[in-house]
């Protein structure tokens, strides 16, 4: 007898008889459901069966009934990330925060920027008087591509909507050259 019935059965002050044998078979059940969960919850251990099913629920004799083959398990591979850099704090300049510009520099530097301005905006009034040219107050000269009606209506309305957005470009170099200090 196992030791674990003769040490049940010593504790109860029973050596047989029908409560005996009832206390022998629900120990016996005791340690084989616990057999059967210890070797259920064991994640070493785990089966291919045909039909391409996995489990970890049967035994090895079950596994070789039915024709599973057995397989170790193994922790999942971990791969770490990238790693987070800190945030870099605000961009370092030659000049402290607290340091201001050359009035000279700032001087060349606002002469630069109105000089860039001033030449985009001769350039963009230019383009927008060829423009207002060849709109001819919206009736431009038609073309020889142009003997649809349609074609020639569309190349107006196309010009005159180029025409308003040249003139937003220059009232905005403008505006631009109005902020600049003389």
């Amino acid at each position: 007898m196992p030791p674990v019935l003769s040490d049940i059965r010593a504790s109860r002050g029973l050596s047989g008889g029908v409560a005996g044998g009832f206390l022998a078979v629900a120990a016996c059940m005791a340690l084989l459901a616990g057999a059967g969960q210890a070797k259920a919850q064991s994640p070493s251990v785990y089966y291919i069966c045909p039909g391409n099913v996995f489990t970890n629920t049967i035994t090895s004799k079950e596994a070789e009934q039915r024709g599973c083959k057995a397989r170790e398990a193994q922790q999942p591979t971990t791969i770490a990330g990238p790693r987070v850099k800190a945030p870099a704090g605000p961009a370092t300049t030659a000049r402290s925060d607290g340091e201001r510009v050359d009035s000279s520099e700032q001087k060349s530097r606002d002469t630069d920027a109105r000089r860039i301005l001033d030449d985009e905006l001769r350039k963009e009034e230019a383009a927008l008087e060829a423009m207002k040219r060849e709109y001819n107050n919206g009736e431009p000269e038609r073309r020889g591509d142009e003997r649809n009606f349609q074609k020639y209506q569309d190349r107006v309305s196309d010009l005159k909507a180029a025409i308003s957005r040249k003139e937003a470009d220059v009232a905005a170099l403008r505006r631009e050259l109005g902020k600049l200090p003389s």
